[in-house]
């Protein structure tokens, strides 16, 4: 959302980010309001305020809507989280809401534009109002296409009966339930079936992941593919609406010096201090201080990062039992020794975070961070000599091609977009399985090989870092599959 609207931008493309302001995008410096619109909804009539924000791109136009609604929690909660057995219904509120916004903002434009673009479950509602509102006429004139970053997160609700449900949303909206109804749930309304069934073109941001979603998923084998929309891809596929794009990455940034070892455990310890002010109790930052404490002082032979969510999708493999009963992590730290170091830098889903601050209990080689840091992550990308990414899927990835950019090889699942992007013994190195636990046991051979390489036969170690480093995934190229296989009529 930063990095194609600036690339179509170069392409003569005016393009404009339309986002909920979260309570805070429109107290940002330089933030002016434009406008508003007067929304219907839940069968009021709510004033949604239209601000023009400043952005990293001078040439791209970032509107943010602002209303209670959108910071049901509080001011920069972009997601919140709800009791179990009624997921997604705050999320869903709010940006059912947004679409409402926009749809009711852009169908009031004196010009029209010439493509709407939505992006994942999030936006999906827009295209059910384009369909079926009353007041939205003007929107079905108008080229709609809509890209799936990630087909596991589909928002689905219930169609009535509670307050976040599409006719409490939208009552009197007359619609199809085919159009709209969740393949197996019929009294739910799923976002991500909507949009796949009701826009002109849909793109998924990987080749290889838009033809891994014409598959079924198979939990035995450990492969994620539709999840159970297969059966919509399928078709879409074959009538010419799904194709895959593969996301870019800038490369005219200023290169930078490596850091040096005691710059890294500098940064890490300003960051971790940080969060432990802030959260005092946490045994993860705890465990984090004392381990930055015991590192050694100059910079291990081998120094592994990684740099992800701590979610089902990118850490699975991270904690799949090997046939000796360790988890493949703990098999890695075992064969790093004292040789090497690990430093994890993630948060998500609590399960995940309680079994990589086991591990770092038991393994003095590796250092968690349980958090996110731009300020640090670019460092650990330009510092590591081994990037470790095991995502059971892989829609597109971003890690992979800034631990590359940076000359850092990396070991990724030859899934989706990192199958894309990684070649296995030339600018990095790629495991695959069957199953769950051949796959950690390949991930576990992978890494050992790989540092192995780098202690043994230098030489073939430069090449596959520089290869790494040329390669070259641009957004202008991206930009321009956009226009060619989404945005063009033909």
């Amino acid at each position: 959302m930063r990095d194609l609207p600036a690339a179509l931008a170069d392409k003569d493309w005016t393009a404009t980010i339309l986002t909920p302001s979260y309570g805070m995008f429109h107290r940002l410096p330089g933030a002016k309001r434009i406008g508003a619109v007067r929304v219907l909804f839940r069968g009021k009539d709510e004033d949604v305020d239209v601000y023009d924000v400043p952005g990293s791109e001078p040439q791209v136009q970032n509107l943010a809507f602002e209303h209670p609604l959108f910071s049901p929690h509080g001011p920069g909660r972009v997601y919140c989280s709800d009791e179990p057995e009624r997921p997604f219904a705050t999320d869903s509120n709010k940006f059912a809401f947004f679409a409402a916004a926009t749809a009711t903002w852009i169908d009031q434009l004196d010009a029209m534009p010439d493509v709407v673009h939505l992006h994942d479950w999030h936006a999906a509602t827009y295209a059910v109002l384009r369909e079926f509102g009353s007041d939205y006429r003007q929107l079905r004139n108008i080229r709609t296409v809509f890209t799936i970053h990630n087909l596991s997160y589909q928002g689905v609700r219930p169609l009535s009966g509670d307050e976040s449900a599409l006719e409490s949303w939208f009552p009197g909206l007359h619609y199809s339930h085919s159009a709209l109804g969740d393949p197996f749930y019929p009294e739910c309304y799923n976002p991500m079936a909507a949009a796949i069934r009701l826009t002109d073109k849909i793109s998924t941001v990987s080749p290889t992941y838009a033809n891994e979603i014409c598959e079924p998923s198979d939990p035995a084998t450990g492969f994620i593919g539709g999840e159970g929309l297969e059966t919509e891809l399928i078709k879409a596929k074959q009538q010419g609406r799904l194709v895959g794009v593969l996301n870019g990455c800038f490369y005219n940034g200023p290169k930078g010096r490596r850091p040096g070892w005691q710059r890294i455990l500098n940064i890490a310890s300003e960051q971790v201090e940080a969060w432990a002010a802030a959260d005092p109790d946490n045994a993860m930052h705890k465990l984090a201080q004392e381990r930055l404490a015991s590192l050694p002082k100059r910079r291990p032979k081998h120094v592994l990062t990684s740099v992800g969510r701590l979610v089902r999708q990118k850490a699975a493999l991270l904690f799949e039992k090997l046939p000796d009963g360790r988890t493949a992590l703990d098999a890695i730290l075992d064969d790093l020794g004292s040789q090497g170091v690990l430093i994890l830098l993630g948060s998500g889903e609590k399960p995940f975070e309680q079994q990589m601050l086991d591990v770092a209990k038991r393994h003095d080689n590796v250092l968690f961070l349980c958090g996110y840091s731009e300020s640090l992550a670019d460092p650990l990308y330009r510092a590591g000599d081994l990037f470790l990414m095991p995502s059971s899927f892989e829609p597109c990835g971003i890690s992979q091609m800034l631990a590359m950019r940076a000359t850092q090889p990396c070991v990724v699942h030859g899934v989706g977009g990192l199958k894309d992007t990684v070649k296995d013994d030339r600018s990095g190195f790629v495991f695959n399985g069957s199953t769950p636990t051949e796959q950690a046991t390949a991930f576990v051979d992978s890494v050992v090989r790989a540092v192995e390489l780098k202690s043994t036969h230098n030489d073939a170690w430069q090449k596959i870092c520089i290869r790494a480093a040329s390669a070259r995934f641009s957004w202008s190229e991206s930009a321009q599959q956009t226009i060619e296989l989404l945005y063009d009529n033909a």
